[in-house]
């Protein structure tokens, strides 16, 4: 298992290796030896044992964490949930307006794309989603954070499927299908993304959670989100252009899945919560707002705090 330090930059030539060379990369794997020649030699994408073992760790975390938590008191965290959620609103605020102008860069069809027909553009779309996937381990901190404060109840099955596949499943996208039809779902997603970790920031900071009311819209834009994915991934079904089947077939089945979690979250959340928050109303009892959800709350309102769909 080897670990290269090479972060790409789309600068660089991605004109294909000579066989002579590829064949002296020492890739450990058969996955690595027929991924993407672009790709190779950067950082985690020559070899799936290290994403895979992070997935291992993650999950041994979100089982073990809570355990090692229960008899200890809740971490704040509140400054390094601000920096943590701004550095993350900036990245994905870089990766959505790279991602923009590289497909308007490329004259990219919105019906098909293949993945070696754009020229410059592809090359930057690759380096753009490279750190789409490598943000994608960064987002395990999401969990983490959530067993420190001892929210328990926000770490759903929806939340940890989510984290843990999304890893494994760019790693597989940057080795075999880096740009092209790929970028669709990475670039609405970090416009999501830009929305939704503003809104967990600011959501840190006490004085800001009165202002903050766009939570529900979020995960309203998550659906809207994989129903467009799976409508963009079935144009290239309907009318291909080279890219490969498998891979389509394979993203409308994820997607699918996440509008069913993400519909049952949606549902359990706020429409049972809103009726739930209707009868408090009349009976006097004030119920916690959105701007408590997933803020530094007083320990006695933990309760009540909605658990995060992301």
């Amino acid at each position: 298992m080897s670990f290269h330090l090479r972060v790409p930059s789309h600068r660089e030539d991605f004109n294909h290796y000579p066989k002579e060379t590829l064949e002296n990369k020492g890739c450990r794997c058969f996955c690595s030896y027929f991924s993407d020649p672009r790709v190779r030699g950067w950082f985690l994408l020559d070899d799936y044992p290290p994403t895979f073992v992070f997935t291992i760790l993650y999950l041994l975390i979100v089982w073990l964490g809570p355990k090692y938590m229960k008899d200890r008191q809740p971490y704040s965290c509140r400054r390094i949930l601000v920096v943590y959620n701004l550095a993350l609103t900036l990245l994905s605020l870089y990766m959505f307006y790279e991602l923009v102008t590289a497909v308007w860069q490329g004259g990219y069809n919105f019906f098909c794309q293949g993945t070696r027909s754009a020229g410059a553009a592809d090359d930057k779309i690759i380096h753009v989603l490279w750190w789409y996937y490598f943000s994608k381990l960064i987002e395990f901190m999401d969990t983490f954070f959530f067993i420190l404060r001892k929210n328990n109840h926000q770490i759903t099955f929806l939340h940890v499927y989510h984290h843990a596949t999304m890893l494994n499943i760019w790693w597989f996208v940057m080795n075999w299908v880096p740009c092209g039809h790929s970028y669709f779902g990475a670039t609405f997603n970090s416009f999501i993304h830009v929305l939704m970790y503003s809104y967990y920031g600011l959501s840190a900071v006490p004085a800001m959670r009165p202002y903050l009311w766009w939570k529900k819209y979020i995960t309203q834009g998550q659906l809207v989100q994989f129903v467009l994915t799976m409508f963009q991934t079935s144009c290239a079904v309907v009318w291909p252009c080279g890219f490969p089947m498998g891979w389509l077939y394979f993203q409308i089945s994820y997607m699918i899945s996440l509008i069913i979690l993400f519909m049952n979250f949606y549902i359990k959340t706020y429409k049972k919560h809103g009726a739930s928050r209707k009868k408090d109303y009349r009976n006097g009892v004030v119920a916690s707002v959105n701007g408590h959800t997933n803020g530094m709350t007083p320990a006695e309102t933990v309760k009540h705090r909605k658990p995060r769909a992301d």
